[in-house]
């Protein structure tokens, strides 16, 4: 099958509105109310888009299981990585930071480090964007036993009634309050929007309509999730909501976009820098804390708190992000390259 070029495309895209969600303040003023809730499409995009490449991988490969195993270890290993990273990242700064309170520190810090928390919903570290990629493990294993008994149909329609069920762990919580612990994790974000992803490459379909009528409806859905997110907010003062109903729909139309421009992006830069967007998702929230911590030693901690500036510190994170995780990459390269040559 002819590689799909738009994926790579819109993945940069997806990655520029993580790194906005993460850089721009809590506080939700409206210009940042709109931003970090129109971004919230990037996440169920990035499931999707695994969920659809791994379905191409698997779905007439009577190998199937090899690379499943492949795949899930290659993941984990990545999970295992930068989890690691962020844990001596936060005990190195515990011990800057509060010297010969750094036992107690620690105490309290590794509270956190519970096997529900570092096996599942991917926290007790700074890292806390780790939720996605350990999420992603989970989300493909349940994914590949529905696959093997033949049953997608029916994983996507539990998976959805999951996720919609989740809404009630969000802003939906207004009304009556789920009770599980987090709604951000495998079983009610990753699992239905992977599953989605993987249906279409299961079912290959040809779409009725224009590229662009798909790209209309995911713009309406892009602001009908804006509006449905301020009526919750602004309007019932319901909790701020990581995703929403309006989300399962414009990721649908956007996904179908994709599918029916596969040469979108080709050559472009954009793309280059897409098809690195797990790395430069991984390592990111590193660089915002250091930044952070650059503004503050420049006496500029409050400057943050204006959208110019704001734009400021998602370009410096994002391409710091970008270049470093290159340049991982490089090393990488080198070192499997000379241990091959001994």
């Amino acid at each position: 099958m002819q590689r799909n070029y738009a994926i790579d495309f819109f993945k940069f895209f997806a990655i520029v509105a993580v790194v906005l969600i993460h850089t721009f303040p809590s506080d939700h003023k409206l210009g940042f109310f709109y931003i970090d809730n129109f971004t919230r499409f990037a996440v169920p995009y990035f499931f999707a888009a695994s969920g659809y490449l791994f379905g191409i991988k698997v779905k007439d490969n009577p190998n199937s299981w090899t690379y499943f195993k492949r795949y899930i270890f290659k993941i984990l290993k990545i999970y295992v990585c930068w989890l690691l990273f962020y844990l001596a990242y936060d005990m190195v700064r515990m011990y800057l930071e509060h010297g010969d309170q750094f036992r107690e520190e620690w105490d309290k810090y590794r509270e956190n480090l519970t096997f529900e928390n570092l096996a599942y919903y991917g926290e007790g570290t700074s890292g806390y964007q780790l939720w996605f990629v350990i999420a992603l493990v989970w989300s493909v294993v349940i994914l590949y036993v529905f696959f093997r008994l033949r049953l997608i149909g029916l994983l996507l329609a539990l998976s959805l009634c999951l996720n919609l069920a989740g809404l009630f762990g969000q802003s939906y919580a207004h009304f009556y309050e789920l009770p599980a612990e987090s709604t951000r994790d495998a079983l009610y974000v990753g699992l239905f929007y992977t599953t989605l992803g993987f249906s279409f490459a299961y079912w290959q379909k040809s779409w009725n309509f224009s590229r662009w009528t798909y790209f209309v409806w995911f713009a309406v859905f892009a602001v009908l999730q804006g509006a449905e997110g301020y009526w919750l907010e602004k309007t019932l003062s319901a909790e701020h909501g990581e995703y929403f109903l309006s989300t399962v729909f414009l990721t649908v139309f956007l996904f179908i976009f994709t599918i029916k421009s596969p040469h979108l992006g080709k050559g472009l830069w954009i793309s280059k820098i897409g098809a690195r967007s797990l790395g430069i998702y991984t390592i990111h929230v590193f660089f915002i804390d250091i930044v952070d911590l650059w503004f503050d030693d420049l006496g500029e901690g409050g400057v943050t708190h204006s959208v110019f500036w704001n734009l400021i510190d998602a370009f410096l994170v994002f391409t710091v992000s970008y270049l470093v995780y290159g340049l991982l990459q490089r090393m990488k390269k080198y070192v499997w390259r000379e241990m091959g040559s001994h």
